[in-house]
């Protein structure tokens, strides 16, 4: 049963609507019939080619309407769903098959067949018996950036995901009506959890491939969208795209449309100033800011809009069933207004990271999940997040390790060392920014780095501005020091790559 929570509940809203449209996107409508019938012939083609339970299946994905039927269908069959986006350079796939160890990938869209659409996979070695017990009754392993610069493999099984369903649907309260507009990419878990929502209530969910601001605004108002969820990145795009004359008539156009009943928001901070921007552009929508990882299925606080005007600059309380406490250095709690590192506890947490037992268990402090972010509390229970232990970069909603793209980079010829930072931007929430050093004797070539990390990494974890120096700086200890970097950066004292563009 435990391999079927997120299936069954699909299951009854396809009995309860099947004529009625669940998916549309890029050229394609799907009844809820349709979608079922697509998933049902996935499954059978994966249990033919011998896919048993737990095993993991890679489903390629860029919210396309049939990658849900792939991703069904992989639940029908009990096996596990492995989202990797098209577009990922085979590098990173490699990477991620390196752990997922998947035997099979699933595409719908490949070659435009139905019978085409299981492939074997190069035949990887069978999961350690630890990996085998993460994977038990597990529903998805979603790849996210890691500290090590490779890939962690989130295990999340149906009982967690399917439970956090329960819960946002208890927040937001979807319906049949709904019509969801998905632009956030639907390998992540963000916007599965907001697609799948949907689906489950009888809703429409509007697949967009290609975020763009004139785009954007027109399917809210065309579609008849009730529900969408974004990052700040997409809503700082938007407004930097337009005039206020366009803003205002933008607005006007949704309002007029008088469908638009709620924006939820995460991924980064969205900062007070985007935030009451925001919420004026889609008044009298209201606006949920919610904070999470994949880790804990995500949404583990929520502002809601009754809570808004109060405490404009939080992430607002924890979620049912979450509890959270923030700690100093030493592991104590700290007092109200006191920062330090927020932990979480929650049913709905992942089984651990898929090949990674060492990094599973100092995820953890004393049962406590270990988010990495600074914190502080007020008195009514309040949370803001004041920083970052990790020194991960989020641009455009996006978290990158730095020292994943410093790999990446050492990689390509002529690169001897390389040294990444974030850097603020008003649009992006951060750009990505790189001190590179060449090899002896060797010329750092713009056109042909940017050619070889095209096949290394994907293109929104590419440098945005390149720089050339002699050395990394380091601290006082020898120890590289990423610090350093961003100080040089903001003396405009480096020397840019030549003819380096993102």
């Amino acid at each position: 049963m435990s391999h079927r929570l997120l299936t069954l509940s699909l299951e009854r809203a396809v009995r309860a609507n099947g004529e009625r449209t669940a998916l549309s996107g890029e050229g394609v409508a799907l009844s809820y019939g349709q979608l079922w019938a697509r998933a049902c012939a996935v499954a059978e083609r994966l249990q033919a080619a011998g896919v048993a339970a737990d095993d993991t299946v890679m489903v390629k994905s860029s919210n396309h309407p049939l990658d849900f039927a792939c991703l069904l269908g992989v639940w029908m069959a009990s096996a596990v769903a492995v989202p990797v986006h098209r577009s990922s350079p085979a590098g990173v796939v490699d990477a991620i098959q390196a752990k997922a160890r998947c035997r099979f990938h699933a595409d719908l869209l490949e070659d435009g067949a139905l019978e085409a659409c299981i492939r074997p996979m190069d035949a990887p070695a069978p999961h350690e018996a630890a990996d085998r017990a993460l994977l038990a009754g597990a529903a998805l392993v979603i790849f996210t950036s890691g500290s090590t610069g490779l890939p962690k493999g989130v295990v999340l099984s149906h009982e967690a995901f399917a439970g956090k369903l329960e819960q946002n649907q208890r927040l937001l309260g979807l319906g049949a009506d709904d019509v969801t507009l998905l632009v956030l990419n639907n390998t992540f878990s963000f916007g599965i959890w907001m697609a799948l929502l949907t689906l489950m209530q009888g809703g429409k969910v509007v697949t967009c491939a290609r975020f763009s601001p004139p785009l954007f605004v027109d399917l809210l108002v065309d579609e008849g969208v009730t529900r969408v969820g974004v990052v700040p990145t997409m809503v700082r795009a938007t407004f930097g795209a337009m005039s206020p004359a366009e803003l205002d008539a933008a607005a006007a156009r949704i309002r007029a449309a008088s469908r638009l009943r709620d924006v939820v928001i995460g991924g980064e901070p969205l900062g007070p100033e985007l935030s009451a921007r925001l919420r004026a552009f889609i008044a009298p929508a209201g606006l949920y800011d919610i904070y999470g990882l994949t880790e804990t299925s995500t949404s583990d606080f929520v502002l809601a809009p009754r809570d808004y005007p109060g405490h404009p600059a939080t992430i607002g309380r924890p979620a049912p069933d979450v509890r959270c406490r923030i700690v100093n250095d030493a592991g104590a709690a700290c007092a109200d207004g006191a920062s330090g590192e927020l932990q979480l506890q929650t049913p709905y947490i992942m089984a651990g990271y898929l090949g990674d037992p060492e990094l599973s268990r100092a995820a953890f402090a004393d049962g406590w999940f270990r988010t990495g972010d600074l914190a502080a509390r007020d008195a009514e229970g309040f949370v803001s997040i004041v920083g970052r232990l990790k020194e991960l970069i989020v641009r455009g909603g996006n978290k990158i390790t730095p020292i994943e793209v410093e790999r990446a980079l050492c990689a390509c010829a002529g690169v001897g060392a390389a040294l990444v930072a974030g850097v603020p931007d008003p649009v992006l929430g951060q750009r990505i920014h790189a001190l590179l050093v060449a090899e002896a004797g060797a010329t750092i070539d713009a056109s042909a780095l940017r050619a070889e990390l095209a096949d290394r990494l994907e293109k929104y974890k590419h440098p945005d501005v390149c720089y050339v120096g002699t050395e990394l700086p380091t601290g006082r200890t020898g120890k590289i020091d990423r610090g350093q970097l961003q100080s040089l950066l903001r003396t405009d004292s480096l020397p840019p790559l030549a003819a380096w563009s993102r």
